[in-house]
C-alpha cells in the first residue's frame, strides 16, 4: 500500500531531487573561487560520518513557555532561554568542529518563505479559522500576507498572542473573550527537536505525522523547507500523508536496509505499519523492525531507551534490556508485507544487521543511576561517526561506561536543553552521512 498525498501520486519517501546551493550555521568567506558540489542527502546509518545535519536554535518560542502552559507545549519546566541559546551554539560548534555542516531551520525557513507558494502554506497552515472564526482569521491571513520573510516567519515559529494581532475595524466577539495573552497563533517550542519532523532514509525523506496538537504545524514548516528551499527544490512535495502518527525520535536506521521502528506514546502501530510498507516497497529496507515501547514521558520515543553509538554497538537503558521485543517486517515479494514475532529485540537485530550479536552499554551502574541518567537523556546519544557520539555531560556515569568500551564522548552542556526532555539525537535530523566502509 503506497502513501500518497492529498495532491500528487508520489509515495512517503519521494526520490530527492537536489538543487546545488548553501546554507550553513557559520557563514564562509567569498574567495572567488567556483563552490564545490553540495552531495546528495543520503543517510543510510545511525553512524555514519555525519556530514550535514539540521538544528534548530532556540528563539524566541522559548519565551513563550510559563508554568501556566508549558505541560501543554510539552515542557517540564521554563527554560533560561538563554543559556539555552548558548548551550545550543556550543552543541553546533562541536559538530562543526568534527567537520559536519550544520543547517539551521530559522535560516532555512526564512529563504523558503521568499517563495510565495511557501507563504500561502505556511500561513494557512497558521490560521485556524474554527478558534478565530471567519472575520478575524481573514484579517490575520491579511496581515501575514504583508510581512517579508523573516517577521512572517518569526509568527509562524514564535506564535502571536491575541495582544500582538494588529488592530482590526469593527467588534470581535473573538478578541473580547480571550485573554490578551491567549495565543491566536500557538508558538512551536518543540521545533527544538528537529528529529521528529523529518527522516532521511537512504536518499528520500519522510515528514511524519506528528502525534500531539502541540507539535501538529511543525511538519507543515519542514514540508515547506524541503519543497520550496533552493537546496532541496522539487517538483513535488515530501510529505507523508497518513494519518496514523510516527514520529522521528522513532525511526532507527540500525543499519543499510535495517530500520527500527518504536511503537508507543507516539508512534502507533497503523503509522509503523504505513512507514514500513512504504520503506519496504520502495526497496530503502529489507527489514523493519516494529518494537513496542511503554507509552509514558520517560519513554516517549525508542531513541529514548537506545540509540546507536558504533557500528556493532549500542548504549541501551538496562530495565528495558530483557524485555524489549520486536516484529520484524519484511516484503512478501508481491506488494505485500510478511511479520514475524515477537521475538527479542537484541536478537532480531543482529539478524537482520548480518551480525552474531550487538554490543550493549548499559545506561549506569546501578538500578537508581540508571533510572536517573535515561531521564536526563544518557541514552539519547548522536553519532558523530563510528565510535564517536555527542552526549549531555550530566550523564556521567553512562558516559564513562560508552568511554570503557571504546566509545568517544563529546560532552556538551543541556541544564536548558534538557528541559524539553530531548537529548542530542533529538534536537538533531541528519541529512548527509558518509557511508560506512
Amino acid at each position: 500500500m503506497d502513501l500518497v498525498c492529498s495532491d500528487t501520486s508520489e509515495r512517503l519517501f519521494p526520490p530527492s531531487r537536489v538543487r546545488l546551493g548553501s546554507v550553513t550555521a557559520h557563514p564562509i568567506a567569498d574567495t572567488g573561487a567556483t563552490p564545490a558540489p553540495i552531495p546528495a542527502p543520503r543517510v543510510d546509518s545511525e553512524v555514519g560520518p555525519l556530514r550535514t545535519v539540521l538544528l534548530h536554535r532556540p528563539g524566541a518560542e522559548l519565551k513563550r513557555l510559563t508554568p501556566r502552559n508549558n505541560d501543554q507545549l510539552l515542557f517540564d519546566g521554563v527554560p533560561w532561554v538563554a543559556r539555552a541559546q548558548e548551550e545550543h551554539d556550543a552543541f553546533a560548534e562541536t559538530l562543526t568542529s568534527r567537520g559536519a555542516e550544520v543547517l539551521l531551520l530559522s535560516d532555512l525557513l526564512v529563504q523558503a518563505l521568499t517563495d510565495d507558494r511557501a507563504r500561502i502554506a505556511g500561513i494557512h497552515s497558521a490560521v485556524n479559522e474554527r478558534r478565530l472564526g471567519i472575520d478575524l482569521a481573514d484579517a490575520l491571513r491579511s496581515h501575514l500576507s504583508s510581512l517579508a520573510a523573516g517577521p512572517l516567519a518569526d509568527v509562524l515559529t514564535a506564535g502571536m498572542t491575541f495582544e500582538e494581532l494588529p488592530a482590526g475595524e469593527g467588534a470581535s466577539l473573538v478578541r473580547r473573550m480571550h485573554h490578551p495573552i491567549d495565543f491566536a497563533v500557538d508558538p512551536l517550542p518543540n521545533l527544538l527537536f528537529t528529529r521528529d519532523s523529518s527522516v532521511w532514509v537512504a536518499d528520500r525523506v519522510a515528514i511524519t505525522s506528528l502525534a500531539l496538537p502541540a507539535r501538529d504545524r511543525e511538519t507543515t514548516l519542514t514540508d515547506l523547507i524541503y519543497a520550496y528551499h533552493p537546496r532541496f527544490g522539487r517538483t513535488g512535495r515530501a510529505y507523508g500523508a497518513h494519518s496514523a502518527p510516527v514520529e522521528g525520535g522513532d525511526v532507527l536506521l540500525l543499519a543499510p536496509g535495517v530500520l527500527a521502528i518504536g511503537v508507543g506514546e507516539r508512534t502507533t502501530p497503523a503509522g509503523a505499519e504505513s512507514f514500513a510498507r512504504s520503506a519496504l516497497a520502495d526497496g530503502l529496507a529489507h527489514t523493519v523492525l516494529a518494537v513496542p515501547i511503554t507509552q509514558e514521558r520517560a519513554t516517549m520515543h525508542l531513541d529514548t531507551v537506545l540509540t546507536m553509538v558504533d557500528r556493532d554497538a549500542l548504549v541501551m537503558y538496562p530495565a528495558v534490556r530483557d524485555n524489549l521485543f520486536a516484529y520484524p517486517v519484511r516484503s512478501n515479494g508481491d506488494g505485500g508485507v510478511l511479520v514475524d514475532g515477537p521475538v527479542p529485540f537484541l536478537e532480531a537485530a543482529a539478524t537482520a544487521m548480518g551480525i552474531d550479536r550487538l554490543r550493549v552499554i548499559d545506561t549506569g551502574l546501578d538500578v537508581v543511576t540508571a533510572e536517573r541518567e535515561q531521564w536526563d537523556d544518557g541514552n539519547n546519544t548522536l553519532a558523530v561517526a563510528p565510535g564517536l557520539v555527542v552526549a549531555y555531560e550530566r550523564n556521567v556515569e553512562t558516559n564513562e561506561r560508552l568511554e570503557a568500551a571504546g566509545v568517544e564522548v563529546l560532552r556538551i552542556s543541556g541544564s536548558e536543553l534538557g528541559s524539553g526532555r530531548g537529548g542530542p539525537r533529538c534536537m538533531s535530523c541528519p541529512i548527509d552521512r558518509a557511508p560506512l566502509v
